[in-house]
């Protein structure tokens, strides 16, 4: 039950190199998120100025109809892969906080073991009982924990493949509407 210096030391490391790790991950996520808004941003300017230009063009009510109907396409479609972008950076930003958090756990679950190991050691006679109740609530916590983080990672995959799905029916809805306006 005693730590030494060299484990405090050792343990303050890890405590460390995983503060980093979770300082790194939000600037490196920071960081994708601004680039990709500074490019989004940019290409939305030039877009803008170029659509204005088209329309300012335009001879008649008609052709201004057509130009308008046929910048709805492009526009929706980076509407959809920006938001694509950023679900994805925020998915791997998750992914490796999550890594970080379960190497954590892990690491915690085996201080526990280990402090408890030891106590056992220097038990008095007739503590097996509630060592042997300690040892079942941790392993009910591990047990539980494995059960969150399955269910966890299943949600996270079911959301994917909504946002996809929702992804896939908005440029297909998109791409419908204006031949539905040209037919009538």
């Amino acid at each position: 039950m005693y730590n030494t210096p060299e484990q405090m030391a050792s343990a303050n490391k890890a405590n460390i190199e995983s503060i980093l790790t979770l300082a790194n991950t939000a600037f490196a996520s920071a960081e994708r998120l601004a680039a990709l808004n500074l490019n989004t941003a940019r290409n939305l300017l030039e877009d803008t100025v170029s659509s204005a230009k088209a329309l300012m063009g335009a001879k008649d009510i008609q052709e201004l109809m057509n130009i308008q109907a046929s910048l709805a396409q492009p526009t929706v479609e980076k509407a959809v892969a920006y938001s694509r972008s950023i679900y994805e950076i925020a998915s791997a930003t998750q992914e490796e906080l999550t890594k970080v958090f379960e190497a954590q756990f892990a690491e915690a679950n085996k201080t526990m073991t280990s402090a408890l190991d030891k106590a056992v050691k220097n038990a008095p006679a007739g503590s097996d009982v509630a060592v042997a109740a300690v040892k079942s609530a941790i392993a009910a916590a591990n047990s539980a924990y494995d059960s969150m983080t399955k269910a966890a990672k299943q949600v996270a995959e079911i959301a994917e493949a909504n946002v996809a799905a929702a992804t896939s029916a908005t440029v297909k809805a998109v791409s419908a509407a204006p031949k539905a306006k040209k037919v009538a």
